[in-house]
């Protein structure tokens, strides 16, 4: 019963995490050849990002062809090689579910293009306007005009993210079963559930034209609306079925509206992913950064603790830069990735990992716009030059934002090439794997990674780590203390974000500390992080 209230879930981004074949590019032999280290590692679910047919304009999030693997990851065989081994491990698959949009390289949306076709409405079709304007003044996610006149139709098509993936139109009752299909394909091939891109802007209830804003203009007429929800509790009825999970990547989205998606009586979500928390160090959008402030962080992080009936809970993702730099100290880069354990591991609600947190893998040392992949932070630096934006200030702009900050290759050992490939990787490999890897890290009992290991352990051990109550204690412009419950057990979790020493008035015995200290005594070090058993 809700088995994932118990797993460590470990998102993979296949092609950065291990390659078999030398072409520089992950696949999924290479996830098998290392399914022994998620298995050390505790991980009871793997969340892979999407392995689908793809033209890769936006790394597979914009599918062609959903009951068919790109040939770049393996094939069908091997997919099912995983998810069997896996299986024999005790690790379940989770698909990444890509619905909002397909490429434009996908059957329906050829077929689409012919007015007369079966296929003419399963996307959002319009007219532009006399004048030469475009069908509305909505913008997209990518920082771009969000409409792409397609001279073989001669009308414009709608794409909230890069124009290569088109939205899908939900009114057309045809697509909602395309998608209940999708879900029977790979549900009868064992598969556990469903990470669910950007699921809350599936139904648009108009095209009209709106208020402009800073960025997402029309966001109205799309995010979390009823329309969603219907749908989710139709394709929830699917996955019923199967006893299947989902969880929800959910933008803008406050308590309330989440509780709406994945409140147990609702029927729709299991969870979902909130962005509120990661929104602590920016003004607005992602792009502008302020100083990150503890305590903002520590409130939103117990708002929603106390406000959902459970979490999904994370730090990373392939969508985010890395959380040490973020959240934590280099200079104390060791104890603060520690913290960020800690606290990743004791919070109430599903912890996932996304590959190389557990060795404290850091941004990516790129020193120029060639050196990315991605295809949001290219669009992004275009509309700054259009903005006049001076070079040295967009680069500092992409450099703490892009997303391929988590995508260098995984660092499994020393070496060039980080142990990922033997041939040359599709993205650099961040040239501090010398010294962050897992093969040191798997030698030296005071690492990043035994200390995962050991704190997932104490959590699939202790019932109170992950199905207790959360309660705050402290959340100070420093100290962040919190007490789990269940029963008779209760553990208290003392966390210092900071390069300076804290004082911090909670007693019990020492269950863990990332500074191996064996007796409490209230004064805290630099990022010091303390589990105790409350007597």
């Amino acid at each position: 019963m809700d088995w994932w209230k118990d797993a460590v879930i470990y998102q993979i981004y296949p092609r950065s995490f291990q390659d078999s074949n030398g072409d520089g590019i992950g696949d999924i032999p290479g996830i098998i050849s290392r399914l022994d280290h998620l298995q050390e590692l505790g991980v009871g679910a793997i969340w892979l990002s999407p392995v689908y047919r793809s033209p890769n304009a936006d790394n597979g999030y914009d599918i062609s062809d959903y009951r068919e693997i790109n040939p770049e990851y393996g094939t069908m065989e091997d997919m099912e090689r995983l998810i069997r081994e896996a299986g024999d491990r005790g690790i379940r698959i989770i698909m990444d579910l890509v619905i909002n949009h397909t490429s434009t390289d996908h059957y329906w949306f050829r077929q689409s293009r012919d007015k007369n076709s079966p296929y003419a409405d399963y996307y959002y079709w319009a007219h532009g306007g006399a004048d030469g304007s475009l069908p509305n003044n909505w913008t997209g996610f990518f920082g771009e005009d969000c409409w792409e006149f397609d001279p073989e139709r001669c009308e414009y098509y709608l794409h909230l993210f890069a124009k290569s993936q088109a939205d899908l139109n939900y009114h057309n009752p045809e697509v909602l079963e395309e998608v209940k299909d999708i879900l029977r394909f790979w549900l009868r091939k064992g598969v556990a559930g469903f990470r669910c891109d950007v699921i809350n802007i599936l139904w648009k209830d108009s095209l009209a034209s709106s208020r402009k804003r800073l960025a997402l203009t029309g966001s109205e007429h799309y995010l979390s609306l009823e329309g969603t929800h219907k749908i989710l509790r139709e394709l929830r009825e699917v996955l019923d079925e199967y006893g299947a999970m989902t969880v929800g990547e959910t933008v803008f989205v406050s308590p309330q509206q989440a509780r709406d998606l994945c409140g147990p009586e609702r029927k729709e979500l299991n969870m979902v992913f909130s962005f509120e928390h990661m929104e602590c160090d920016q003004y607005f959008l992602k792009w502008f950064k302020r100083k990150f402030r503890p305590r903002v962080f520590f409130e939103c992080l117990t708002r929603w603790q106390k406000e959902l009936h459970w979490n999904a809970v994370y730090l990373e993702n392939h969508d985010q830069p890395r959380s040490i730099p973020r959240f934590g100290s280099e200079k104390y880069w060791k104890e603060s990735g520690k913290l960020l354990a800690t606290l990743e591991l004791t919070l109430r609600g599903t912890p996932f990992l996304y590959q190389g947190q557990e060795i404290g893998m850091l941004n990516f040392d790129f020193t120029r716009m060639r050196q990315l992949n991605d295809v949001e932070s290219k669009n992004v630096e275009k509309v700054l030059r259009r903005f006049h934006i001076p070079q040295k200030l967009r680069w500092k702009i992409i450099k703490r934002t892009s997303r391929d900050n988590a995508r260098t290759p995984f660092q499994w050992e020393n070496g060039p090439r980080g142990g990922f490939t033997d041939g040359r990787p599709w993205l650099g490999v961040n040239h501090n794997c010398e010294t962050i890897n897992l093969a040191q890290q798997e030698e030296d009992p005071d690492s990043i990674w035994s200390w995962y290991k050991a704190l997932s352990a104490l959590r699939r051990e202790t019932g109170a780590l992950r199905r207790g109550s959360f309660e705050q204690l402290e959340a100070g412009n420093q100290v962040y203390a919190y007490q789990r419950t269940l029963g008779e057990d209760a553990y208290t979790v003392v966390l210092n974000f900071s390069n300076r020493p804290a004082s911090a008035a909670h007693r019990g015995d020492v269950v863990m500390s990332n500074y191996g200290r064996e007796q409490f005594d209230g004064q805290m070090r630099p990022w010091e992080a303390v589990i105790l058993k409350v007597k």
